[in-house]
């Protein structure tokens, strides 16, 4: 896979737990300001809006897909409020017409390689064990880590050469 316009490579970030995360377990973004500070109770993990655009300027797409029912409005506003914006939503709503659909077998909650993404970031073990499954990369955040934008950028740049070479 080349790295151009029409075939950037897409990272996804879950939303609970990975960008929204608790203040008392995790350092987080300043809230957003009055009156939206009560209008989105979520905080934002701290780094996470440079990590997003930094992931853009090195030339990924930068996806959330997410099992929460979130609106795509409520997501891109709530972002737009850091200066973020992201290349695609994929929220639980999006996912059950697009990917479940009328299917009697139950697919897992997230299928990220069905939107030809290769690397999810998510909390949960079982989004991640399954990505080897159904052809997805995976980086399973679970602890508040001052290094995670880095390792993040890293697993990114490995997977990019696996697919350039």
């Amino acid at each position: 896979m080349k790295n151009n316009d029409q075939n950037r490579m897409r990272i996804s970030f879950d939303l609970d737990e990975v960008l929204f995360v608790h203040p008392s377990t995790h350092k987080i973004e300043p809230p957003p300001p009055f009156p939206f500070d009560h209008i989105f109770k979520e905080r934002l993990r701290y780094g996470a809006p440079d990590l997003i655009n930094s992931l853009q300027k090195l030339g990924y797409e930068v996806w959330i897909y997410t099992s929460s029912f979130r609106t795509e409005r409520y997501i891109k506003f709530y972002f737009l409020l850091y200066k973020v914006r992201f290349d695609g939503i994929v929220n639980a709503m999006r996912h059950l017409k697009e990917v479940q659909g009328t299917r009697k077998d139950i697919l897992p909650q997230k299928l990220p390689s069905r939107y030809r993404i290769s690397l999810h970031i998510d909390d949960e073990d079982i989004v991640c064990s399954l990505g080897r499954q159904y052809g997805y990369s995976t980086y399973q955040l679970d602890a508040d880590d001052d290094n995670w934008k880095e390792k993040i950028i890293h697993r990114a740049d490995q997977i990019r050469k696996q697919f350039d070479s």
